[in-house]
Formats: structure tokens, sequence, C-alpha cells
């Protein structure tokens, strides 16, 4: 398959569904992978660029050691205009450095983008295959109810605010499905690697 380096897949999927799993296969394939969650945590951490400006915008809600995520959280919980400012902050940050990391990888055959949110936002516009991470509700639910501090009503809460997963499946290029063996998921990354590479 010939494509003008390099080829961009869009990583996503709803909370649970296993996108982290599917990330760790493309990199044991020695696909670069851009972990937007991670770049939110370098952008909000201690000396963060984005730091000094959401302290401005949301007073006390930022510390030495950066972001403090529950008093963060509060701030914007259930606000849509005060979620909508923080993004405003934290994106374009985001942005940044998923530039880099595109300019420091534009030699490869494949790079990944692992973004959670690519189909509620403008991502998926910027990368060549959109790759969904799904699995059945009832394997989804229990893995994030494992998680330390998940409740229902907090899962529920997340839910709402993401995309359901049948519209990203809908929207998808492909889906990995991670709800039936880590082979069966292994061999769908490898054979997109192959097709793309």
């Amino acid at each position: 398959m010939k494509h003008a380096r390099p080829f961009v897949i869009g990583l996503t999927g709803s909370i649970g569904m296993g996108k982290s799993k599917v990330a760790s296969k493309f990199r044991y394939l020695h696909a670069p992978v851009f972990d937007a969650d991670a770049a939110v945590r370098e952008v909000q951490g201690p000396n963060g660029v984005a730091l000094a400006e959401i302290e401005k915008a949301f007073p006390g809600t930022t510390g030495p050691n950066g972001v403090d995520r529950p008093k963060l959280g509060a701030a914007v919980f259930g606000k849509p205009a005060e979620l909508k400012k923080l993004e405003r902050i934290v994106h374009p940050a985001v942005g940044k450095l998923q530039q880099r990391f595109r300019q420091k990888y534009r030699s490869r055959r494949v790079i990944v983008l692992d973004i959670p949110l690519l189909l509620e936002g403008q991502g998926w516009k910027g990368v060549d295959m959109v790759m969904v991470v799904s699995a059945p509700y009832h394997v989804q639910r229990a893995r994030v109810l494992a998680r330390p501090g998940m409740t229902p009503e907090k899962f529920a809460a997340v839910l709402k605010h993401q995309m359901p997963d049948a519209t990203k499946r809908a929207l998808a290029d492909i889906v990995v499905e991670t709800g039936r063996g880590r082979l069966l998921t292994f061999r769908t990354v490898r054979s997109v690697m192959r097709v793309v590479s």
C-alpha cells in the first residue's frame, strides 16, 4: 500500500474498552504512539506549560505538583461552560506536543495517535485511518468498576460525556475487538500494520 509517509492511525475508544492494551501492541510492533492522555498530564504537571493559565482561570486548582485533579475536577465537572474554558487552555498545548511528535517521526512508515476523544472533536480530520477499540458492555463495565475509586455512578457520568460505542463503531475504518482474547486483538493490530506499512 503506497502512501506518503507516515500513515497516521487515529486510535480511539470509550472508557474501559482496552485502548491502552492496543496501543501497547502497536509499540511492540515498533510503531510510535502519541498518548494524548499522557500529553494532558504533561502540560498540567509540575512546571507544565498550561499551569499558569489554568490557575488564572480556576484559582486554587494548581500547586507545586501541578494541577490538583480533585479541585480542578470539582471546578469543571457538570459545568459545560467551565469545561470548555479548560479545554481552550489545554487543547492547544497538547496540540503543540502532537505536532512535535509528528515532526520527530515524520520519516516513519506508520504513527499512531491515541486520542480518547478523536471522534468527539476534530482530531479525526488529521488521520488516515480511524481505529475504534471496542468490547461488549458487560466486559467494559467490569473493567471500569475494577479501577480504584470508580463507582457505577461515576462510570455512568463518564459514559454520558462520551460518544456511544455503537456510533464510534459506525464511524470507524476498522474496529478492534478486545473482549475475545488477547491473541485476536494482537492479530488484528498486526494485520493492520502489515497493510499500511
